[in-house]
């Protein structure tokens, strides 16, 4: 097994998730096997809990496993399916821990960071790298990013356990990346300290990069590269410039461009083959057509909703479609706000705030016949909005909101639980489409598999009133309802799991590019009534 650490310094939000995913891209557009593990150093055991304004996306993974945005990137940008495994905190390990000790497994020894919780997270790195992915393969290459700043307290543990393993491996089977921020001065001079700095905190800790990949907001010259090489004993060649892009995609074309590919193998001692460019070709399309998409959020941060933007991108470009998002906050926006919008969306989330503001989007998406999107929360909502407007019930509302004829009921599961985290309805499940709906032709198939989280779900005692109305159930698990839609309607569909968890750039999610397919035909109709 190869493994290639990342670790990042000078100021968080970097983008060493995107890097650890870009340079398993090209790694795989070579035909190497990877996988991915990310660290996150907080006490958290996942990231099921956390506030999604404070942390972003709370990211699903086939298994259940409730983890951090980065792990979606590593899934859409290398095609692989990761599991909760994959995801590493350091509420998991000193659990681990603590476990064995009170269990006496340690033999009387006094329990210390070291050896008993860096010998845990060595053996939680290799493990995870030795769990297949695809088809049952074992990966070639394990990328291992270390979340945190070099110099975090919460860091330390995990940097001295990477420091181990590289004393043990050959020196061949480990390469540390390390990313660094090259900040520009008023007077346009790109600034090396930061790095030097940075450098040197990870030196202090026992490890010296081998290749250090630059954030700037502009391309950093030759010059600048030997500078920092002879402050950081790094080759020249070995600093990567990584400028500001408008689109995460091209960041693997970007450092394509600057060798990374062929220093990552010449360290790893493996073949640097000639890359398959089918994937650049797909993330490189250009667009003939725009559509503007209205996203009824209630958290006012785009990372909250990584995955929807990027599937958005992913269903435009098999369409040729640029989609621009319109943010609009659900309690403060008016109708006229979606008046020239092509199309509504609105996600999922949790709690009463905004969910009134939701409910009026939904609405009005039904009654114009404007292309509408619902996922999570908002299948659930989409049937709260028919159930109040359609069959006259005005206080219909989920359980989970409070008072009212709850049309949304707690799963029956649920009942009871009193722990928060890891407990909602997660992960895979099988859900069936009915036959000759417009959800079944977009998957082309009956039988599909998505991922969910969710507590709620139809209540049972208002489904056939509301099919008798006019709302179809088009999709299910078992007895409960996964998919709604309004035969009546250009593009009206909701879901209860979350199809953009399984999106990328090479498999776009069906009701992705039904929805993004309906903006650009409602575009169109609408400039025909326009002209």
């Amino acid at each position: 097994m190869k493994y290639i650490v990342v670790t990042g310094g000078v100021m968080s939000g970097l983008g060493k998730g995107i890097t650890t995913a870009s340079i398993g891209r090209l790694l795989k557009n070579r035909g190497y096997e990877v996988t991915a593990v990310k660290i996150d150093p907080y006490l958290n055991i996942d990231a099921g809990t956390m506030n999604p304004a404070q942390h972003g996306e709370v990211f699903v993974l086939s298994d259940g496993g409730e983890v951090d945005l980065d792990l979606g990137n590593y899934e859409r940008f290398l095609d692989i399916n990761l599991k909760s495994i994959h995801n590493i905190t350091t509420g998991k390990v000193y659990r681990s821990v603590i476990e064995k000790e009170r269990r006496g497994d340690f033999l009387g020894a006094t329990v210390q960071i070291i050896p008993h919780i860096t010998d845990e997270i060595r053996h939680r790195i290799s493990c995870a790298a030795q769990e297949e992915i695809n088809g049952g393969r074992v990966a070639e290459v394990c990328l291992v990013e270390v979340g945190g700043t070099v110099g975090d307290i919460e860091s330390m543990p995990f940097l001295e356990a990477v420091r181990q393993m590289h004393g043990e491996l050959a020196p061949e089977d480990m390469v540390l990346v390390h990313v660094t921020l090259v900040p520009m001065d008023a007077m346009g001079d790109l600034k090396t300290k930061p790095t030097q700095h940075s450098v040197k905190a990870l030196r202090e800790l026992g490890l010296q990069p081998d290749i250090i990949v630059c954030r700037s907001s502009e391309v950093i010259g030759q010059q600048t590269k030997k500078k920092i090489s002879a402050f950081t004993d790094v080759p020249a060649k070995a600093v990567i410039s990584a400028k500001d892009v408008p689109d995460i995609y091209q960041i693997p074309v970007e450092l394509e461009k600057e060798g990374i590919a062929e220093v990552v193998c010449n360290y790893l001692g493996i073949e640097n083959k000639g890359p398959d460019t089918a994937w650049y070709r797909v993330v490189s399309q250009e667009y003939t057509n725009r559509v503007t998409v209205a996203i009824v959020s209630k958290y006012g941060i785009e990372d909250v909703y990584m995955s929807i933007k990027e599937s958005l991108k992913h269903a435009g470009r098999a369409l040729s479609t640029e989609v621009n998002i319109r943010w609009l906050d659900a309690e403060t926006f008016s109708p006229k706000d979606l008046a020239d919008v092509d199309g509504i969306l609105v996600p999922g989330g949790f709690g009463k705030r905004g969910v009134e503001g939701k409910i009026q989007a939904i609405q009005y998406a039904r009654e114009n016949k404007k292309p509408y999107l619902g996922l999570c929360l908002g299948f659930q909502l989409s049937v709260v909005e028919y159930a109040r407007h359609v069959l006259d019930i005005s206080d219909a509302t989920s359980e989970e909101m409070g008072a009212g004829t709850h049309v949304i009921a707690l799963l029956p599961e649920q009942e009871g639980v009193s722990d928060l985290g890891g407990t909602m309805r997660l992960g895979n499940c099988s859900v069936t489409l009915k036959e000759g709906t417009m959800v079944a032709d977009l998957y082309g198939t009956t039988t599909i598999v998505e991922r969910h989280r969710h507590r709620y779900e139809v209540n049972p005692e208002f489904i056939s009133g509301l099919e008798d109305a006019g709302l179809v159930f088009t999709g299910t698990c078992g007895d409960r309802m996964e998919v709604c839609e309004l035969p009546d309607h250009p593009f009206y569909l909701a879901t209860q799991f979350h199809p953009e968890f399984k999106s990328s750039p090479t498999n776009p999610s069906p009701p992705y590019i039904g929805f993004v397919a309906a903006c650009k035909k409602n575009k169109t109709t609408t400039q025909g009534q326009v002209k």
